[in-house]
C-alpha cells in the first residue's frame, strides 16, 4: 500500500465481517479510532457485547487482514462496552441493562439446562449475568445452580438480595418454598409472584439477565411478555417435527408482543456414543436450522445430546462453570456470542406494546 490513509483502513475493515453479528465491524459500528503514527496503523476496537473468548482471534483476523492490503505495521486493540436496548414499551428495570428470555413450545427439550449455561457462558466472556428462574409451578434452577438449599437475604431497603451461585446473581420461587412443595396457584398469583421475584430484587448492575421462561405459550408466557421488560428472545427446540411446531408457536408468541427474536438453539441435535464414537442423530436432523431459515431469523447453533451435560446440572455445576475449557462449554460460548452479537445490532426501539386481537 504506498500510501495508508485513515480512510484506506476504515474501507478495509468495513471487509471484514463479525462472525458474531454478521456484519461488518464498520457498520456495525464496532470501530471505536484508527489512527496512522508513521508506518503504524493503530486500531482500536470497541465492541458492543461481551467476546473474551473472541478477542485474541478477532485481532488476528484484522492484522492478517490488513497486512494482505499491504500495512506491515499494525497495532489493534480490542475492548467490549455493553449498552442497554429498547424494550418492548415495559420500563427498564433498574440494575438490569438487557433481559433475554429462552423460552421454548413445549417442556423436555433441555431449555433450562441451555438457560443456565448461557448465562454462564455470557459470564465467561466478561459479562456482569443475573438469571431468574421464571418457571414458578416446576423451578430448576436452584438445583441446576447447586443453591438448592440457599435463601435470599434480606436488603437494607426491605428487598431481596439475590443468590449468588457460580458468580451469577439469581433468584426463583424454589428459594423461598421446600423443593418438595406444589404450587398450587392460578394464573394470577403466579404472576404477581413472578413480578415480586423481579422487581423486588435489588439487581447490581447486571449486563444480561437470561429469564428461563416456564414451557408453552398460554396465559402466564403472554402476560409475563407484558410485564417483563424483554430486550430478545432466544427459542429452544429438538430436531423432531413435534418440538419444532410447539417452538413456531413460542416463536410466534413474541413476534406479536414485539419482543425481538435472537435466534433459535437446536438441542439434542446428535449423540456421540461413549464406548464407539458413532454419531447418531437420534431426534432427526437439521430441524432448528429449518426453522431459523423459515422463520428469518438466525440459527445460534446446535448442542448435541451428551450424558455429561445432564449430570453436571444434576449435580450442581452446570457444564460451563464445571469445565470452561470443554468442547461443549466452548459451544456454549459460541452460541452466547451470537446471541450478544445479535442483540448488539437491536438500537431502535421496537414501540409499545400491540392490540392483541383473537381470531
Amino acid at each position: 500500500m504506498s500510501t495508508i490513509t485513515e480512510d484506506k483502513i476504515q474501507t478495509i475493515l468495513s471487509g471484514i465481517i463479525d462472525e458474531n453479528t454478521g456484519k461488518d465491524l464498520v457498520s456495525s459500528e464496532n470501530v471505536k479510532k484508527i489512527s496512522i503514527d508513521d508506518e503504524i496503523v493503530n486500531v482500536e476496537l470497541l465492541l458492543k457485547y461481551p467476546a473474551a473468548n473472541f478477542h485474541e482471534d478477532l485481532k488476528g483476523i484484522v492484522e492478517e487482514t490488513l497486512s494482505k492490503e499491504g500495512v506491515n505495521y499494525s497495532n489493534i486493540s480490542i475492548n467490549s462496552k455493553i449498552p442497554s436496548y429498547e424494550t418492548q414499551g415495559v420500563e427498564a428495570l433498574p440494575g438490569v441493562k438487557n433481559i433475554i428470555a429462552v423460552a421454548s413450545g413445549k417442556g423436555g427439550v433441555g431449555k433450562s439446562t441451555t438457560a443456565v449455561n448461557l448465562a454462564l457462558a455470557l459470564q465467561s466472556e466478561g459479562a456482569n449475568v443475573a438469571i431468574l428462574d421464571a418457571d414458578i409451578y416446576g423451578p430448576s434452577q436452584p438445583r441446576m445452580l447447586g443453591a438448592k438449599d440457599l435463601r435470599p437475604q434480606e436488603s437494607e431497603g426491605g428487598n431481596m438480595k439475590p443468590v449468588m451461585a457460580h458468580g451469577l446473581q439469581s433468584m426463583s420461587i424454589g428459594f423461598l418454598v421446600d423443593e418438595a412443595s406444589p404450587m398450587v396457584w392460578r394464573g394470577p398469583m403466579v404472576t404477581q409472584a413472578l413480578e415480586q421475584l423481579l422487581k423486588n430484587t435489588e439487581w447490581d448492575d447486571v449486563d444480561y439477565m437470561i429469564i428461563d421462561m416456564p414451557p408453552g405459550t398460554g396465559d402466564t408466557q403472554l402476560t409475563l411478555s407484558q410485564k417483563i421488560p424483554v430486550s430478545g428472545a432466544v427459542i429452544v427446540t429438538t430436531p423432531q417435527d413435534i418440538a419444532l411446531i410447539d417452538a413456531q408457536k413460542g416463536l410466534a408468541m413474541f413476534e406479536k408482543v414485539n419482543i425481538p427474536i435472537l435466534g433459535i438453539v437446536e438441542n439434542m441435535s446428535i449423540h456421540i456414543c461413549s464406548k464407539c464414537n458413532h454419531a447418531e442423530e437420534i431426534f432427526g436432523h437439521g430441524g432448528g436450522k429449518q426453522m431459523a431459515s423459515n422463520s428469518e431469523t438466525n440459527f445460534l447453533g446446535a448442542l448435541p445430546l451428551q450424558l455429561d451435560i445432564r449430570t453436571d446440572v444434576d449435580e450442581g455445576t452446570p457444564s460451563v462453570a464445571k469445565d470452561p475449557e470443554s468442547q461443549v462449554s466452548a459451544m456454549y460460548q459460541e452460541i452466547a456470542r451470537r446471541v450478544a452479537g445479535t442483540l448488539s445490532l437491536k438500537n431502535e426501539s421496537v414501540g409499545a406494546f400491540p392490540k392483541i386481537t383473537i381470531e
